[in-house]
């Protein structure tokens, strides 16, 4: 049980570099939820490859730098679709 939940974790920090992910979508890639991944990259990780925790928690830093310019840019497309919808 132990070797697959460290399996696992491993398989989801490749993921995350190889796809720039975020927890969010790393964890739809995979079925599972966010607090998982979450859990799994940042305290299994570590203690199995420390080499490929640093590359995965690079990725996360940068992530959780960018996260507010992705939001904005959600917002910004949301109201843009909504005045569009009301110009009909």
């Amino acid at each position: 049980m132990k070797a697959n939940l460290e399996e696992r974790a491993v398989r989801l920090g490749e993921y995350i570099i190889e796809h720039k992910s975020t927890v969010r979508d790393t964890a739809a890639a995979f079925g599972i939820s966010k607090s998982t991944v979450h859990k799994d990259v940042t305290t299994i990780l570590p203690r199995r490859n420390s080499g490929l925790y640093k590359e995965v928690r690079a990725v996360l830093d940068l992530n959780k730098e960018e996260r507010h310019l992705r939001g904005g840019e959600a917002t910004r497309k949301k109201y843009l679709s909504m005045h569009a919808v009301h110009e009909l």
